[in-house]
C-alpha cells in the first residue's frame, strides 16, 4: 500500500517524464501543470503530495470531496501551508453545482448551457470566481461526457453571459486504448480546437488543455496539453484507498 513517504518519489519521477516528454518537442517543463487526481485517496497521501510541491488537485465526486476538502485544508493550514487548488473532473449533475462552487476553484466539465448557467448563478450566490474549462467529446462514448465539436461554438458563445466563470481552455477524454500512440489524434485535435476557437466570441481566454493520464499524459504533452491529470503515477494504483 502507498504510504506518505512513497509520493515524494513518485512526485519527482512524474515530473521526469514530464520533462522528457516537453524537452522532445521544444517546450518548457514549466508549461505545463500536474494535476493530482485523488478521488479515492487518503487525506494523509493528499497531505504529502502538497508537502512534495503539488499545487494542483483533483476530484471526481461531489460527496468524497465535501469530506476530504475540508479535512486537508485544515490539516494544511495547522502546518502552516498553502491549500492547494482544487479541480473538480468527474460528470457533473446540475443539482451539485452548489457543493462544486463552494469546494472547488476550477470545474473542468462544463459541457452543456444548463450547467454553466447554474454554475453562474450559484456563483454568484456564493460571490465566488471559478475558472472552467469545456468538456469536449472526442471518442462518440456518451457515458464520457462532453459537447459535440460541433457545438462547441454555440457553448462558447453562451458563456459570453457567464461572469463569474472564466472559460479557460478545453478538457477531453480520449477513448480507452492500450496503446498510447492511439490517443494522438484526439489529443491534437482537441489543440486544433482550441486554435480554431480562440478568436470567436467566448473563446477570448482560451489556452488551457487538459488532456493526458498516467497510461499517456507524455503523448498529450508532445501535442500541447497544459495541463495533464495523473493519478495513478503518484498515489498508487486505483484499488488502494
Amino acid at each position: 500500500m502507498t504510504s506518505s513517504g512513497d509520493i515524494e518519489n513518485r512526485l519527482a519521477s512524474v515530473r521526469e517524464r514530464i520533462a522528457a516528454a516537453a524537452s522532445r518537442v521544444g517546450r518548457k517543463p514549466a508549461e505545463i501543470t500536474v494535476l493530482g487526481v485523488a478521488k479515492k485517496k487518503r487525506p494523509e497521501l493528499i497531505v504529502a503530495a502538497v508537502r512534495a510541491g503539488l499545487r494542483d488537485l483533483a476530484e471526481n465526486y461531489v460527496q468524497e470531496a465535501a469530506a476530504k476538502i475540508p479535512a486537508v485544508t485544515a490539516e494544511l493550514v495547522s502546518a502552516g501551508l498553502a491549500a492547494p487548488r482544487w479541480h473538480f473532473v468527474g460528470q457533473l449533475q446540475r443539482n451539485k453545482a452548489r457543493d462544486v462552487v463552494r469546494l472547488f476553484d476550477v470545474v473542468a466539465c462544463v459541457d452543456r448551457e444548463s450547467l454553466g448557467v447554474e454554475l453562474e448563478r450559484r456563483a454568484g450566490i456564493e460571490d465566488r470566481q471559478l475558472d472552467a474549462l469545456l468538456q469536449v467529446n472526442l471518442s462518440d462514448e456518451s457515458q464520457k461526457g462532453g459537447v459535440d465539436p460541433g457545438a462547441l461554438p454555440g457553448l462558447l458563445e453562451a458563456s459570453t453571459h457567464w461572469s463569474r466563470l472564466r472559460i479557460t481552455g478545453l478538457m477531453s477524454v480520449p477513448a480507452a486504448t492500450a496503446d498510447p500512440e492511439d490517443s494522438r489524434p484526439a489529443f491534437a485535435r482537441l489543440r486544433a480546437l482550441r486554435d480554431e476557437h480562440r478568436g470567436e466570441p467566448g473563446g477570448e481566454h482560451l489556452s488551457e488543455l487538459s488532456m493526458g493520464m498516467t497510461g499517456d499524459f507524455e503523448i498529450a504533452i508532445e501535442e500541447g496539453a497544459t495541463i495533464v491529470r495523473v493519478g495513478t503515477a503518484i498515489f498508487g494504483p486505483r484499488s488502494e484507498t
